[in-house]
């Protein structure tokens, strides 16, 4: 049996960590949750994590400081990073993605979306009907 895929979701809210950690889980990978970038460095330094849901406004430590730290990780500990903003800023998102982030979603996020940067990274296989929503971790 393949193990599954990780992602790290770091967020200072736990309501929103834990509503993306259901999200995560029904998309078939396992959920990890950090409440701050220096704990969400430990756990990648430490783990390997698949995919990390990273919010933009975090406490001390900001999402460009853990994008710059990530990117120092080795190769096989550097997760694909899916920035969440509340605000549709494409000055935040250019530098987002200078520093590391591979994609960017709006809070707040549902499933669709979280399921369709999972699936453009390359982190799922999205379901082609669209009835059916259920998706598999690539292997």
């Amino acid at each position: 049996m393949t193990e599954k895929k990780t992602c790290l979701i770091i967020d200072d809210s736990e309501v929103i960590r834990e509503i993306a950690a259901r999200i995560v889980t029904d998309l078939g990978l396992r959920a990890v949750q950090a409440e701050s970038a220096p704990e969400a460095i430990e756990v990648c330094s430490e783990n390997k994590t698949d995919v990390a849901l990273l919010d933009w406004d975090l406490p001390s430590m900001g999402a460009l400081d853990f994008l710059r730290s990530a990117a120092e990780l080795p190769e096989e500990k550097k997760p694909v990073i899916v920035l969440c903003a509340t605000e549709n800023d494409p000055q935040q998102f250019t530098l987002a993605k200078a520093a590391g982030a591979a994609h960017h979603i709006l809070k707040p996020f549902d499933r669709a979306a979280v399921e369709a940067a999972f699936a453009e990274a390359g982190v799922v296989e999205k379901v082609a009907n669209d009835r059916d929503i259920s998706v598999a971790a690539k292997k």
